[in-house]
């Protein structure tokens, strides 16, 4: 696949030819420290592409189950005899719990920012003034809120704790929305009041060993600065809202060539981008990702990934231009619904991604191709399904590990063409198949002779 599409500049273009409205940044929010010096891994051991999956598919289940003899927003019907008392006031508070909610929505939606933050406590308003001016800056289309299960006592007398299910878009109004689960706690009342909001949870998954801990969403925790293109929405920490005009440019790019790759369905109606400093390295999503990554993919549900640009990625100069290739074609190419959790087939997702991010180079300018060399005639067992690299796996291996990929992938493009490589990546990727099961049906052989022609195939690439 040859790709075209000029590189980007990261410095701001001339006001005559800027073409995007100019940036809106969020208020309130002290400046970001400056970047750290930090390790400049070779552009191709950095890419790697951590996928996480949020909590916030479970949220429908929850509301259907938990709430399935009460409709938010109706008026409570009449309770049985033998009804507990505290779970008709539950009932009735999170009637008057979900009015507030939807106050507040409208308010968001209309850019009233002291009608979303009415609905709170004093305490409460600072982050809500955050959340506020972020999601503003996102250029939020569609919010909406509901209680995800009944109000629990928070142990003190008139507060209650309750998870809220939040549904939202970005810059599309009738997308697919993202839905995640916050816990809050509330004052009863004539008209509750908020008092405090707590933060999203990624789930702990394959793809980088993610620990579990509690994360954090770029627009709860962060002011941004934003910038809208036809196929992107980028955004940064102020401190780099220079970067935004070049970066955008970029991105825009690199959307092009990951349009090519999109698996199922439709293409993704923006891709979101988020370069994170250092200190949202370590705090959006989890920040416990491996040393060698440059990005990382998240999917936060609805068919939407968000993809993160690591701090020193800017110095990888034209080579960003690669990881935005790549990264984007991870949100072109992997499953809406769910991440894939098998790594047996790492080497795929992977494979695919270096492919876009190449942009149809020929394999001697492949900028990883001594690290794979070393890795072929080395350690490597001759196996794609045990690819993938661990956090303490060795950076040259890593290179090594991708670069691999990208030959297996390049075999099989080489081979079977553009249309059968990703209908083959669907039914792996997205319906789950191993690929014994779906060779012959795809490529009309075994799978057992074509993993042996692939093999030679890498081997002859680093001779």
């Amino acid at each position: 696949m040859n790709h075209g599409g000029p590189a980007g500049d990261d410095k701001p273009m001339p006001a005559a030819e800027a073409t995007h409205p100019p940036a809106v940044v969020a208020p309130d929010v002290g400046p970001v420290p400056p970047a750290r010096p930090r390790r400049r891994w070779p552009l191709w051991t950095a890419l790697g592409a951590v996928l996480l999956m949020l909590s916030g598919g479970v949220p429908a289940v929850l509301l259907t189950g938990v709430l399935s003899d009460v409709e938010v927003g109706e008026p409570a019907t009449a309770a049985s005899p033998t009804e507990n008392p505290t779970t008709i006031a539950a009932r009735q508070l999170a009637e008057r719990i979900t009015a507030q909610l939807d106050k507040q929505s409208a308010a968001l939606l209309s850019g009233d920012r002291s009608g979303f933050l009415a609905i709170a406590a004093p305490a409460a308003r600072g982050d809500l003034r955050q959340r506020f001016a972020a999601l503003r800056a996102l250029r939020v289309t569609r919010w909406e809120a509901r209680p995800s299960s009944l109000p629990m006592t928070a142990g003190k007398a008139g507060e209650w704790r309750l998870a809220v299910e939040f549904q939202y878009c970005f810059v599309v109004p009738d997308c697919r929305p993202s839905p995640l689960i916050v816990e809050t706690r509330w004052r009863d009342g004539a008209e509750p009041r908020l008092l405090s909001l707590g933060r999203s949870k990624p789930a702990p998954t394959v793809g980088d060993r993610a620990n579990g801990q509690p994360g954090s969403l770029p627009w709860e925790v962060s002011a941004l600065a934003t910038r809208t293109g036809k196929r992107t929405i980028v955004a940064v920490p102020p401190a780099h809202r220079h970067r935004l005009p070049g970066l955008s440019k970029r991105a825009e790019a690199a959307a092009k060539v990951a349009d090519e790759y999109v698996v199922a369905g439709k293409k993704p109606d923006r891709y979101r981008i988020f370069y994170a400093g250092p200190k949202e390295w370590k705090r959006w999503y989890g920040g416990d990702h491996p040393e060698w990554s440059a990005g990382y993919a998240v999917n936060v549900g609805g068919g939407h990934y968000e993809l993160v640009l690591a701090p020193d990625s800017f110095d990888y100069g034209p080579g960003l231009d690669a990881v935005l290739r790549h990264e984007l074609a991870h949100a072109a190419t992997l499953p809406e619904k769910r991440d894939y959790s098998d790594e047996s087939s790492w080497w795929l997702v992977e494979g695919l991604a270096e492919l876009a991010a190449v942009d149809g180079q020929p394999v001697a300018r492949y900028a990883g191709l001594s690290d794979t060399r070393r890795l072929v005639k080395g350690d490597w067992d001759g196996k794609l399904d045990t690819l993938a690299p661990d956090e303490d796996t060795s950076d040259k291996a890593v290179t090594g590990s991708y670069g691999i990929a990208y030959l297996a992938a390049r075999y099989f493009l080489e081979r079977f063409g553009e249309e059968r490589l990703l209908a083959f990546a669907k039914v792996v990727l997205h319906d789950r198949r191993i690929p014994r099961q779906t060779s012959e049906e795809i490529f009309d052989e075994t799978w057992a002779s074509l993993h042996k022609e692939c093999v030679a195939y890498i081997r002859a690439a680093v001779r």
